[in-house]
């Protein structure tokens, strides 16, 4: 399974972190051991079973959209809900021509992909989105681009080449101001990936990837949501709400003398809030307990949990945070948004769940000592916080 800590080995650790995030791609061969994680067969039985219509499941070829028409037929059943059916010979017919396919947030619809890339999002401390792209020939689906967010490219079947120019405006955003110019010249790096092999590539690399090597290609790439100076001032007017000089009503007819004293405690107010040394750390734990995760329902528990020690229960936003508070003999737990304070003795329970892992109440209650409805009691809590959810029902 690719945790936190597989990730973790697998990119490099803090090497990776101080050297090559964010800084230069890295061609990591033969280290992800891909068994289980995604197949021909999760990928057949997903298009058989969903209904996804583009851009969700999209056939691309040299930079253009397939037409859906050409590969998919609408159908309406009986109450008039109508969606795109997908014709298997035309459907392959455009994929033997060369067109490539892509499946995006395939970690919403497979569960092995969505743990994948919330081990993943532990590590990186971001949103983290799985794709899924097979190509049967030369043809480049994209042509020559770059993406905003930076990526983790697993190969899972085939082989796959890829092509990487490096960047031609440093980082480059979603909303920029302008874009960057192709590149020119031969690329950097010529890399072919084969079965289990990984590529990490930071956002506005130009890159052309094409199954050119006689076999037909499956990858996923785990795309990153970046974190730029703009987020971080944002997070900080956020902040700075509190303060009467980002209350007051802009002195838009004033005098020249009002306008410049507005502006002049803004800026002091900014400036005394951008000297905190402790500042990013500050932003990081608030991005990491108040991101909203992956809600879960918890049926049928609807009123309540029993204390049943066979319930599976699991955290459903990989970023808490507990933090002790020894002079009160208590400990909090952090996370979509909520602070709950809790005994000491639940110190166990609350970093037991933190590892992100299905883990059963009777376990739990194991952990710290607890009975079972104690433990039950305070998953509850984190349920109806929206922190927790039941992801395996008393038998």
């Amino acid at each position: 399974m690719l945790d936190a800590a597989s990730w973790a080995g697998r990119l490099g650790g803090d090497t990776f972190l101080a050297q090559t995030y964010h800084r230069s791609y890295a061609h990591i061969p033969g280290t992800a051991d891909v068994a289980g994680l995604f197949s021909w067969d999760d990928l057949n039985r997903i298009i058989a079973a969903q209904r996804l219509e583009p851009p969700r499941l999209r056939l691309s070829v040299d930079g253009e959209l397939v037409p859906l028409h050409r590969y998919a037929v609408p159908t309406t059943n009986r109450r008039a809900v109508t969606w795109s059916r997908i014709q298997p010979t035309d459907f392959h017919a455009q994929l033997r021509d060369g067109a490539s396919l892509v499946l995006d947030a395939v970690e919403k619809i497979h569960p092995v992909v969505g743990a994948a890339a919330e081990g993943l999002e532990r590590f990186l401390g971001t949103s983290v989105q799985a794709n899924a792209y097979a190509s049967w020939t030369e043809r480049e689906g994209f042509g020559l681009h770059w993406d905003d967010h930076d990526v983790v490219v697993i190969q899972l079947h085939g082989s796959k080449r890829w092509r990487l120019y490096g960047v031609t405006r440093e980082a480059p955003a979603f909303r920029d101001v302008e874009s960057p110019e192709k590149p020119e010249g031969d690329p950097v790096a010529d890399i072919v990936l084969t079965r289990g092999d990984l590529l990490y590539l930071p956002r506005g690399w130009w890159h052309a990837v094409t199954a050119d090597q006689g076999t037909e290609s499956l990858h996923l790439t785990f795309g990153m949501v970046p974190h730029t100076g703009a987020d971080l001032l944002l997070w900080v007017v956020d902040q700075l709400r509190a303060s009467l000089a980002l209350r007051k009503d802009i002195p838009r007819f004033g005098s020249s003398a009002e306008q410049s004293d507005f502006t002049t405690v803004l800026r002091r107010e900014l400036v005394d809030e951008l000297a905190d040394p402790g500042l990013i750390v500050r932003w990081a734990e608030s991005i990491d307990t108040t991101d909203p995760g992956h809600a879960i329902p918890s049926l049928p528990y609807v009123d309540g949990l029993p204390a049943r020690p066979e319930i599976t229960v699991k955290l459903t936003t990989p970023r808490g945070r507990v933090t002790a508070n020894r002079a009160k003999g208590t400990v909090t737990f952090s996370a979509a948004g909520t602070a709950w304070d809790f005994a000491e003795s639940a110190a166990p329970v609350l970093n037991a769940l933190l590892n992100n892992q299905p883990t059963t109440l009777g376990e739990l209650a194991d952990s710290a000592g607890l009975k079972v409805k104690e433990v039950a009691d305070l998953v509850a809590l984190l349920i109806d916080g929206h922190a927790v959810a039941v992801v395996r029902t008393a038998r």
